[in-house]
C-alpha cells in the first residue's frame, strides 16, 4: 500500500495514476474540501499536510510513504515560504512515517551543491537530515528541475548542457545539475515504491534518467 501526500499536484496526480495503473493501492492526503480534486483510483485520507497529529493514524502500518508536498514553481524570492511549507510538511510526514512503522519512505529532495536557490537546497537538506535521523529507510531523490507541462523553459538550457557534458572540468556538475523529464521523474519514483531499501539510498540525476529507476 502507498499513502501519498502532494496528491493532488504535479507530480503527485501522475505519480498516483501511475501506481493505480500498477496495481498499488493508493491513500492520497487531501485538506478538507478538497476531496473531489483526490486523483482517481484513490482512497481519501482528510488532513492538514503540515501537522501529523491530523493524519498520522490513519497511514496504513507497513505501506510506502511518498512525500511530495512543496511550494509550486520555487525561486529565490520564496524563501519564507520553503520555510512554512517545505519544512514543516516534511517534519510531519517523518512524525507520521516513525509513528505508522512505514516500510519505505520516499522524499523528493534537490540536487546540490548548487550555486543557486540556497534557500530551497538548505530546507529540501534539512529534509533529508529528518529522515535520518528518524532512522526510517528511505529512498531521496535529487532532481534539479523538471520538465514538463508548464515547465519547459529550461530546455533552451539543453546545448549548453550538452557541451558542458562533454568538457572534464564541468562535466560532473552538468550531469549532477541536469534536467529531468517529468516521464523519467514519475518512472523513478514508482520504481522506489516497488523496490523498497533498507537504509537510505540516494537517487541523483543521472539514476533518474534511468528507465524503471528504483
Amino acid at each position: 500500500m502507498v499513502f501519498l501526500t502532494g496528491a493532488t499536484g504535479y507530480m503527485g496526480r501522475r505519480l498516483a495514476a501511475e501506481l493505480v495503473r500498477r496495481g498499488r493501492p493508493v491513500t492520497a492526503l487531501v485538506r478538507q474540501g478538497s476531496e473531489s480534486r483526490a486523483p482517481q483510483g484513490c482512497a481519501v485520507s482528510i488532513g492538514d499536510a503540515l501537522d501529523a497529529s491530523t493524519y498520522r493514524e490513519r497511514v496504513p502500518k507497513g505501506c510506502a510513504f511518498v512525500h511530495l508536498v512543496g511550494v509550486a514553481h520555487p525561486s529565490p524570492a520564496k524563501a519564507a515560504e520553503f520555510q512554512a511549507i517545505d519544512l514543516e510538511s516534511i517534519r510531519a510526514a517523518v512524525e507520521a512515517a516513525r509513528f505508522a512503522q512505514v516500510r519505505h519512505f520516499v522524499y523528493v529532495s534537490v540536487a546540490h551543491p548548487a550555486p543557486v536557490m540556497r534557500a530551497y537546497i538548505a530546507v529540501r537538506t534539512e529534509g533529508e537530515a529528518l529522515i535520518r535521523s528518524a532512522g526510517l529507510s528511505a529512498t531521496i531523490l535529487r532532481p534539479w528541475y523538471v520538465l514538463g507541462p508548464g515547465h519547459w523553459w529550461p530546455a533552451m538550457l539543453l546545448p549548453a548542457y550538452w557541451i558542458m557534458e562533454r568538457i572534464p572540468g564541468t562535466r560532473e556538475s552538468a550531469r549532477r545539475l541536469g534536467l529531468v523529464t517529468l516521464r523519467q521523474m514519475i518512472a523513478a519514483l514508482a520504481g522506489a515504491v516497488d523496490s523498497p531499501c533498507d537504509g537510505v539510498r540516494v537517487r541523483e540525476v543521472p539514476e533518474i534518467r534511468q528507465p524503471g529507476a528504483g
